[in-house]
């Protein structure tokens, strides 16, 4: 079950959704879910230094990406077939009976950009800004601007509480994130 307007204020104000500033419900609020706003901060690739992406490799992983900071009223400019990773303004928690779901605005989407490749679904137990894997579908260059509403989050009922939330799995490997992340798949066991 996907949770309404009225759930969403209802899990807000008894503390069982949280979101770190807090919600501007008069513009933020949909029918069934919540906008998340792009935060100033994105992570590049330094695509020409590598030949190739090598999961398993640290050092590459660590040294394929950049973090930029965009100074406020500037743009990030998304060239076309371009792939960066980006936050949000907000961060957030979820308990363990919920889950959230992230999809792309499509005004943004009729512009050519993505906000996900695969990561839309936060696990009950949820801690954290949100990781956008931004995307230009596009043919031309698109401008964006830190404080856009750039995403929105709905929240979907589980039918019991998770066992092991997401924070409380020792392989959670992003609780917490504060920010545009690397991939840390080199942590993981193969």
């Amino acid at each position: 079950m996907i949770l309404s307007d009225k759930d969403i204020k209802q899990a807000l104000k008894t503390k069982q959704i949280k979101f770190n500033p807090e919600l501007d419900l008069t513009t933020q609020l949909g029918s069934c879910s919540v906008d998340l706003r792009l935060g100033d901060r994105f992570r590049i690739f330094n695509h020409s230094r590598f030949a190739c992406i090598d999961p398993q490799d640290k050092t590459i992983i660590n040294d394929l990406t950049k973090l930029v900071r965009i100074k406020k009223g500037d743009p990030f400019i998304m060239q076309p077939q371009d792939f960066v990773l980006a936050e949000t303004i907000e961060s957030f928690q979820l308990p363990a009976n919920l889950l959230g779901r992230l999809e792309g605005r499509s005004s943004l989407g009729r512009l050519g950009i993505v906000v996900h490749s695969t990561a839309s679904i936060f696990d009950p137990g949820w801690r954290g800004k949100a990781v956008l894997e931004l995307g230009n579908h596009g043919r031309m260059p698109v401008a964006l601007y830190p404080g856009i509403r750039i995403c929105s989050l709905t929240f979907e009922q589980l039918s019991s509480a998770a066992e092991v939330p997401y924070n409380k799995k020792k392989s959670a490997k992003y609780v917490n994130q504060a920010g545009p992340v690397a991939s840390r798949i080199f942590e993981e066991d193969h």
